[in-house]
This record gives C-alpha cells, structure tokens and sequence, in this order.
C-alpha cells in the first residue's frame, strides 16, 4: 500500500499519518451512513467553504480532527448547541458511530467529512475561519523511525495557524510522552502559536472527556498530556 500523496514531477511526496486498516462495518454503522450522510455529510471541496452559509448562521466553529468514534464531538454539539462544530475522520467506522449520536439526540449542529485532514484543510478551510481545533490522541507512530508520521510538524502547525482565527485555540492530548514532548518541540516555538498551559507548559485540568483511546491508554497505565495553545494575532 501507498501512503504518499501523487504530485507533480519532481516534488516531494506527502507522508501520511494514517494508514487505512479499519475493519467492517457494523449493519448500524452502514445503516447511519447510508441515511444520515445527506445531513451531516460533506464532501471535499474544490473552494473553501462559507461555513455561515453551511450552518445557517454565525457561530463559534470547532473543528476536531481525527474523532475516532466521536465521542467528544457528539458531546460538545449536543450540549453546545449555540456552537457549531465540524469533524475529520479517515476511518468509516468513527463516522458511522458518530453521525448515529448526532441522529439520535436530534443536533443539528455539526457537520463531518470522511477524508485525510490534511487535504480537507487546504482544500476546505478560509483563513482565520475557526475558532478552536481539537486533536486529542491522534496516532504516536512511538517507534523512532515512524516519527516522520506525526501529524503535529511544523508545517501542519503553519496549516493550523492559518486557518484559526486570532486568539482561537488549538487543544491537544496524547497518553504517550514522547509525543507529548515532541508537540511541545514543534508548537513551543511556533511564532504563531502562545503555550496557555500552566507553568510546566501543559494543562492541568482539562475538559473531561470519555473515550476509548484515552481509557485505553489510561488502563495501560499511561499519563495523559493535555496542551493548548493560542493562536496569536
């Protein structure tokens, strides 16, 4: 399997930081995707979007990347319905558990696209378009030699710096140290980016949340690394 992007000749080819291996479908996941994809559904533009004209309003727009089974995701749009929240996830799995949450409890504030976030970032996202990203326990790839697969490297940080608005703020956890460390060496210097966090640089008392990537790390007796970081204006 391929996991560069193609590019014109005689230019770098993108590493990816996934690589696809979900599993099937449950029947309720085909069915919430087959159903609930016209409402929630986006497809990868060819123009950034107009997202007052995509919710219907003005508000406060979070993007997370990476949802795994949307758990945070369904949680903040059905508790913050004032918001307006927008997800990536490569895998169809996540999309198909998320998008039934979204149905179930009636919001209709959220929107998700099924694609590589890198791509749905320069493809879909105006400058200074959000207001909050959130990228919590995204893949640690912990072996040295697949730590070129991180997603946080600087130029992902330049992406995210250009699409959240001044003073917005990018959010992350990880349960693995080493990549805790390695975001801090790639954000803490970041000139468009302020660390927020307490005096040792991470956040202390995070917002709570109940998923199975932090349980999992949590079981195996990880610690969780929470970090944000305001964008600058």
């Amino acid at each position: 399997m391929n996991d560069s992007d193609p590019t014109a000749p005689g230019t770098p080819r993108r590493i990816k930081s996934f690589v696809k291996r979900e599993g099937r479908l449950t029947p309720g996941q085909e069915k919430n995707l087959a159903a609930l994809w016209p409402r929630y559904g986006l497809e990868r533009p060819e123009a950034p979007l107009d997202w007052t004209g995509v919710f219907g309003r003005d508000a406060h727009r979070t993007l997370e990347i990476g949802f795994g089974a949307g758990e945070v995701l369904a949680d903040l749009a059905i508790n913050q319905p004032e918001h307006d929240f927008i997800g990536i996830e490569v895998y169809r799995n996540g999309v198909g558990r998320l998008l039934g949450a979204l149905d179930a409890a009636g919001a209709s504030n959220a929107r998700v696209f099924q694609d590589d976030a890198v791509e749905v970032l320069a493809a879909g996202f105006a400058d200074d378009s959000l207001h909050e990203v959130l990228l919590y326990f995204p893949d640690p790839w912990p072996k040295k030699r697949h730590h070129k697969r991180r997603i946080v490297q600087p130029v992902f940080a330049d992406e995210i710096a250009r699409v959240l608005a001044p003073g917005g703020i990018w959010r992350l956890a990880t349960d693995w140290e080493n990549y805790g460390q390695h975001m801090r060496d790639v954000l803490d210097v970041h000139p468009a980016f302020e660390n927020i966090g307490d005096a040792n640089g991470y956040v202390s008392a995070p917002p709570r949340r109940d998923t199975r990537f932090e349980n999992r790390g949590v079981n195996k007796g990880h610690v969780v690394h929470d970090m944000a970081y305001r964008r600058r204006g």
